[in-house]
């Protein structure tokens, strides 16, 4: 599914920094997706609706809120949280077998289970959440919900179509008109969700136009993904795993008595630490485009020359020098997105005192802010170990790798939690630290050893 890196590369052809951050923008929406897209268009709702007026302070913020929730469950939970790392490797694998023709009907197969799947589940969750609230909150936050998962899944296939402009200006138009409909009408909360559900139905018809568009089948939807044959379990564990892993840190903070306070209904926040970590995480876009262009580029170029070499008897001599390259592809990655990253995070930290007046934000959360900001940079980095990984093909590794971030994060998140405010966000950086350093280690005993595991389970 490399074939986005090298429409990316074209680009680069001109060789003049236009093309250069061009192809850094186009790289860096479709790598953040509907995450850090998100995050950013409910930060810039909430300033526009604060500053003019437009919403109540309290709706705003329980706007925002009842956002993130949305996001929480719709990318952490069994929903998607077991659907979209397998899926990614079931389309990689009927591209590699010539069957394209099931790809199209293989995903409208799995929207209509994350429908049908979903629909009851996100409906006893509002329920529960919001007891008092009206119908139609409750509605607007069950839709808001199922439009978030269908984005997620229908990200799978439009990060990887040769029409990345199209995808990109999807994200745009939909999270723009969000913004602008937010600025130029004055809104409650249920004006609110209304607005976002109708930026992401915009996102979402883009994005499957342009899958339609790219896939052809004579069947509307299957289901053979779900088979035993076809659905990768390990990986779907290792996706629920590292989802709720993210997540985890937050909710020991909303719902502990010492960082949380109600909302909405039986929704909790953290005022101590919610705007820390989502600035954090908009941090490491240049990071994420970064890794995004030299995973789906030059990794994925040298990858298929070496599995190509080993499928059609090349010499050994031949499938060393592609896994050498292979091996210093990673290390080049990994090292750009630690330098530019790291530069980028020095920048913000000189900043970040002026930054938060300017937004109001007390200078009380600057150092929060500093620890998770460094946090968000290792999670940048365990991605892209667990991307390679599963590359590879090593399934359980990075399974059992995603199984010690989520207990990690949680044990240490609780732990710092008690020891008190000078130990925020540690827990999150902390756990990242351990679970990056075991990554390296554990990638490079996987590439040292590459062309024995693969001979020995050809």
């Amino acid at each position: 599914m490399a074939g986005i890196g090298f429409e990316l590369r074209k680009i680069l052809k001109k060789d003049s920094l236009l093309s250069l951050g061009k192809m850094y923008t186009y790289a860096g929406i479709l790598s953040s997706g509907p995450w850090v897209v998100s995050i950013l268009a409910i930060l810039m709702v909430g300033l526009i609706n604060v500053s003019l007026s437009h919403a109540s302070t309290l709706d705003t913020l329980r706007f925002q809120v009842i956002i993130t929730y949305a996001i929480a469950f719709a990318s952490s939970l069994l929903v998607v949280g077991l659907v979209q790392f397998p899926f990614t490797r079931y389309v990689a694998d009927l591209i590699f077998a010539k069957k394209e023709e099931d790809i199209l009907s293989g995903f409208f197969g799995v929207l209509m289970v994350v429908w049908v799947s979903g629909i009851p589940f996100i409906w006893l969750l509002v329920s529960y959440a919001f007891p008092t609230q009206s119908f139609l909150l409750k509605l607007e936050a069950a839709t808001v919900y199922l439009l978030l998962t269908s984005v997620w899944i229908s990200n799978v296939l439009s990060t990887s179509l040769k029409y990345y402009k199209g995808v990109t200006a999807g994200y745009i138009v939909g999270y723009s008109l969000i913004v602008l409909l937010a600025y130029f009408y004055k809104t409650d909360l249920e004006k609110l969700l209304l607005i976002y559900i109708v930026g992401n139905m915009i996102l979402l018809v883009v994005l499957i136009s342009l899958i339609i568009k790219s896939y052809h089948s004579e069947e509307f939807f299957q289901f053979r993904f779900f088979s035993k044959e076809r659905y990768y379990w390990r990986i779907g564990l290792a996706g629920l795993f590292y989802n709720v892993g993210v997540w985890a840190d937050k909710f020991v903070f909303w719902y502990s008595p010492e960082t949380g306070y109600n909302v909405i209904g039986r929704i909790h926040a953290s005022v101590v630490y919610d705007l820390p970590i989502f600035m954090s995480y908009l941090s490491i876009v240049p990071g994420m485009a970064i890794f995004f262009y030299r995973l789906e580029s030059d990794f994925a170029e040298f990858y298929d020359k070496f599995y190509d070499a080993v499928l059609h008897d090349g010499t050994l001599n031949v499938i060393e020098f592609y896994r050498n390259q292979m091996t210093l592809t990673i290390h080049q990655a990994i090292r750009e997105i630690l330098v530019y990253q790291g530069i980028v995070d020095v920048l913000i930290f000189l900043l970040a005192p002026t930054l938060f007046e300017v937004l109001k934000i007390p200078l009380l959360y600057l150092d929060l802010f500093y620890v998770l900001t460094v946090g968000a940079m290792l999670q940048l980095g365990f991605m892209a170990i667990l991307s390679i990984l599963f590359y590879l093909d090593r399934q359980a590794e990075g399974m059992w790798l995603s199984f010690a971030f989520l207990v990690l994060n949680t044990i240490l998140s609780i732990i710092t939690v008690k020891l008190g405010p000078t130990w925020f966000g540690y827990g999150y950086t902390g756990s990242l630290l351990i679970v990056f350093i075991a990554g390296l280690i554990l990638l490079n005993h996987v590439m040292e050893n590459l062309e024995y595991e693969t001979f020995m389970l050809r």
